[in-house]
């Protein structure tokens, strides 16, 4: 393990055990490609630190807000746990320094990559439950994740754009918008979205993204412009 991270990883009150996990969970999958040791990628970690992580904070949420009900349980934790959250801790910590890349996915700007940042989190989530247990992975979540949303957990989520543009369609046209992607486009690992949100077949909204769910928000932004005209 890098000596660097490990002492960020003590910063958090970790005392990284089994080396290996923590070298699998920074080994993007393209960097097997160049190397003819026959290593693992941090897919399968990446799979279970995002049960992990959901469990993690699906519990937190469960203590911490008593009066939600299971709808606005899930929209919170959804909106704690999306691509652009984790992208945002895996930068703080600078998780993109320690990958191992492709020449290719380098140069096309890997380390700075929002969904495959937090494709890194999640594997490194997976990398402390397997070697440290449930707890010190829990600690870190609440170390490093929720800090960002003090006000969140306080108050309940911001409604999105997508819940507002569905409660404005039913209220003035009784109906309720559906999504359709457009076009997609880049490498599988930067893929590019074009999503067009329409109501009563015509098209209101197109927005674009690195994730389907990035672009259907951006689309229900701009559908809800022409609405509330």
């Amino acid at each position: 393990m890098n000596i660097e991270f490990r002492k960020i990883l003590e910063g958090y009150g970790l005392r990284p055990q089994k080396e290996a996990f923590y070298r699998t969970a920074f080994t993007h999958r393209s960097f097997l490609n160049e190397v003819k040791v026959a290593i693992e990628s941090n897919e399968r970690l990446e799979f279970l630190g995002d049960v992990v992580l959901s469990f993690i904070i699906s519990s937190y949420l469960f203590e911490i807000r008593p009066q939600d009900k299971e709808g606005d349980l899930t929209n919170l934790r959804a909106y704690i746990v999306k691509t652009d959250s984790l992208a945002r801790v895996a930068k703080q910590l600078n998780l993109g320094h320690y990958l191992k890349l492709s020449r290719g996915e380098e140069l096309s700007g890997g380390r700075d990559n929002s969904q495959l940042l937090a494709n890194t989190y999640e594997a490194l989530l997976g990398a402390i439950f397997l070697d440290l247990g449930l707890e010190p992975t829990r600690k870190f979540v609440e170390a490093t994740l929720l800090p960002l949303f003090v006000q969140e957990v306080e108050k309940g989520a911001p409604r999105d754009p997508k819940s507002q543009l569905q409660e404005v369609a039913q209220n003035k046209l009784q109906t309720s918008p559906k999504y359709k992607i457009l076009q997609t486009s880049g490498p599988d690992h930067a893929k590019q979205f074009t999503v067009g949100v329409f109501v009563q077949g015509e098209q209101i909204g197109q927005g674009a993204g690195s994730s389907k769910q990035q672009a259907e928000e951006e689309a229900a932004k701009e559908a809800l412009i022409k609405l509330t005209k």
